[in-house]
């Protein structure tokens, strides 16, 4: 019975520290509303579809949570991303549904990092997520645009 309970803790713990750390992302993401691109010549709205993103995969698919985690711990190097950032890595045109997505790589602290920034027709670009981006060589950095951005 001892075991059950230390079990029952932990898994409490847990869910209180992803919720503590989910809260506080989210109180920061609301208080970015905005920022300059350089590349983009442009704002990059943070609307509350970004946000859902970093928890859903797609309708009612949600991520897991240490994938959320790693999400909720990278955003705010997204946004030094997008402020400084005057060279787009990534490209993808999706006609069927007139939006664009752009990806942007960079290393911010310890971190190598990919933010996606999208635009449905003539509409604002709005931040879309954000991905630890390991893997780096060659081969697979030549290829301008890679993955699925809309699920990225």
């Amino acid at each position: 019975m001892g075991q059950m309970m230390i079990l029952v803790f932990l898994i409490l713990r847990i869910k209180m520290k992803y919720t503590q750390i989910k809260n506080q992302t989210y109180r920061q993401y609301k208080r970015t509303k905005k920022v300059y691109c350089p590349y983009l010549k442009a704002d990059i709205i943070f609307s509350s579809q970004g946000f859902w993103h970093l928890i859903y995969t797609g309708r009612n698919e949600k991520r897991e949570k240490r994938t959320q985690l790693l999400r909720f711990k990278l955003f705010s190097k997204a946004v030094k991303l997008l402020s400084i950032t005057t060279t787009l890595q990534e490209f993808e045109e999706r006609k069927e549904i007139k939006t664009v997505y752009f990806g942007f790589i960079a290393i911010i602290g310890e971190w190598k990092i990919k933010t996606i920034v999208k635009r449905t027709g003539n509409g604002e670009y709005t931040f879309w997520s954000v991905i630890p981006n390991w893997v780096t060589n060659v081969k697979r950095d030549r290829k301008f645009c890679k993955g699925n951005m809309e699920k990225d």
